[in-house]
């Protein structure tokens, strides 16, 4: 995967998380992917689980901004850093994402690890 891969990858994210549509948020993903919401917790295994728990903990549309940059795309490994802004709770997090893809550009692994800005 290349940058300009995991630029996409991340815009389809964005797109997905502003949609919340299933359909969207599955096509990020390989069938047996495992999202990891923290590092050592248990991932969520397989695009129809990590749908149905996005789905749950969903955002509204215009709820978050949120910015990013590619820090590393190598092979099947891309690294992510954002920064989102829940406006009306007036919450910023920095964002660190580990991603491994599929020769199709889908996610099989996404590690996120994210701290409130003081």
């Amino acid at each position: 995967m290349d940058e300009a891969g995991v630029v996409r990858w991340v815009e389809a994210y964005r797109r997905a998380w502003t949609s919340n549509d299933p359909v969207e948020i599955g096509a990020l993903y390989s069938e047996d992917a495992q999202y990891y919401m923290r590092p050592y917790r248990e991932p969520v295994i397989g695009r129809d689980a990590i749908v149905a728990d996005w789905l749950e903990r969903r955002d509204d549309p215009g709820d978050t901004t949120f910015r990013f940059e590619v820090v590393s795309a190598c092979g099947p490994v891309g690294v992510v850093k954002g920064a989102t802004s829940y406006l009306a709770e007036g919450l910023d997090l920095v964002n660190l994402w580990v991603l491994r893809f599929d020769a199709e550009g889908r996610a099989t692994e996404f590690t996120e690890w994210w701290m409130e800005v003081d």
